[in-house]
């Protein structure tokens, strides 16, 4: 971005460029393996904290709701629970019917998981047969959060509901957890805009965020 900066970019070329970036920190945060397909899983910090959560619920008898924004980060976690022979519930923009895959997960205790795309599951189910809600990586705002986190809390739960965000220390997670409450605007700008280039934002602003 300071090359493209020297070089007497627009400033369209340079939010772009800059999204881009914001987009791979994320990517990286939440998987190396969307970055670098060589990589193995254990390459990714998330994978091997989310695999204590996991190995920690099923000794309990815990059931597990997963959330993330991209999809292909429920795909890489699909292989991993399939390699360990994990029974699991997947809810994605292409699912065709929602509802009879919460049902699944309802109705079969043995099914421990339950990975679900947060804009396509994070509304309107009733997922009471979780009683933890792991968030695999953070938005920017909070209130969707909450409501994905809110499938479990249905009417007929009879448990405690634990609700886990996986977050990665020193990176763009934890910048934007700062910036949840304080700049909201600015967060919806970053991840809810449709076209770089027309974005509200700086480039110094995006800038700030990346840094």
């Amino acid at each position: 971005i300071f090359q493209l900066e020297m070089a007497g970019a627009k400033e369209g070329r340079l939010k772009m460029a800059a999204f881009t970036q914001l987009l791979r920190l994320r990517q990286v945060c939440a998987d190396p393996r969307l970055l670098k397909d060589q990589l193995k899983a254990d390459h990714s910090a998330k994978w091997l904290a989310f695999r204590e959560v996991l190995d920690e619920a099923t000794d309990g008898g815990h059931r597990i709701l997963v959330f993330s924004q991209f999809v292909s980060v429920l795909t890489l976690l699909k292989h991993e629970l399939k390699q360990q022979e994990v029974p699991f519930c997947y809810i994605d923009g292409s699912t065709k019917n929602r509802l009879g895959e919460a049902d699944r997960f309802n109705d079969n205790e043995d099914i421990p998981v339950f990975l679900i795309s947060l804009k396509a599951g994070g509304t309107g189910l009733n997922l009471t047969g979780a009683d933890t809600v792991v968030h695999f990586d953070p938005w920017w705002n909070p209130a969707v959060e909450a409501q994905a986190t809110d499938r479990a809390h249905r009417i007929g739960q009879t448990k405690v509901v634990t609700s886990i965000k996986l977050i990665i220390s020193g990176s763009v997670e934890e910048k934007v957890l700062e910036l949840q409450h304080r700049k909201a605007d600015l967060l919806k700008g970053l991840f809810e805009e449709g076209d770089a280039a027309s974005s509200s934002l700086s480039p110094d602003e995006l800038k700030g965020v990346m840094t």
